[in-house]
C-alpha cells in the first residue's frame, strides 16, 4: 500500500507526520521506486501509533517506550505459541510430565 492509502486511511494524519514516524523508525516500510510501500503490518504500527498519539494522548517521547513494551508483548507471545505447539506435538505421557500430573 502506498502512502497516499495509508494517509487516506487516517484522515488526520498528514504525509508530515508519517514522514517523521518513519525518520524515527517507529515505522519501518519497504522504499521502492515509488516510494514507500506498506505491508499489512506497517498499516497496523501506523494505526497503533495515531491511537496512542490521538486517543490515548501518549507524549511523542513516550512513543518508542510504549512501542518497545508492545513489541517485547508480542514476541512473548509468539515465543509461548511456539513452546505450546512444541508441548502439543509432545507424547501424552510427556505432556502429562509437563503438567506435573
Amino acid at each position: 500500500m502506498r502512502s497516499e492509502a495509508v494517509l487516506a486511511l487516517l484522515g488526520d494524519l498528514d504525509a508530515g507526520e508519517l514522514a517523521a514516524w518513519i525518520e524515527r523508525g517507529w515505522v519501518q516500510p519497504e522504499t521502492g521506486e515509488a516510494g514507500w510501500e506498506f505491508l499489512e503490518i506497517d498499516v497496523a504500527r501506523v494505526r497503533l501509533i495515531h491511537d496512542l498519539r490521538r486517543h490515548m494522548d501518549v507524549a511523542e517521547d513516550t512513543v518508542p517506550l510504549v512501542l518497545s513494551l508492545l513489541d517485547q508483548v508480542y514476541e512473548l507471545r509468539a515465543r509461548l505459541r511456539d513452546v505450546l505447539a512444541t508441548v502439543d506435538r509432545q507424547s501424552p505421557e510427556i505432556r502429562a510430565a509437563l503438567r506435573g500430573s
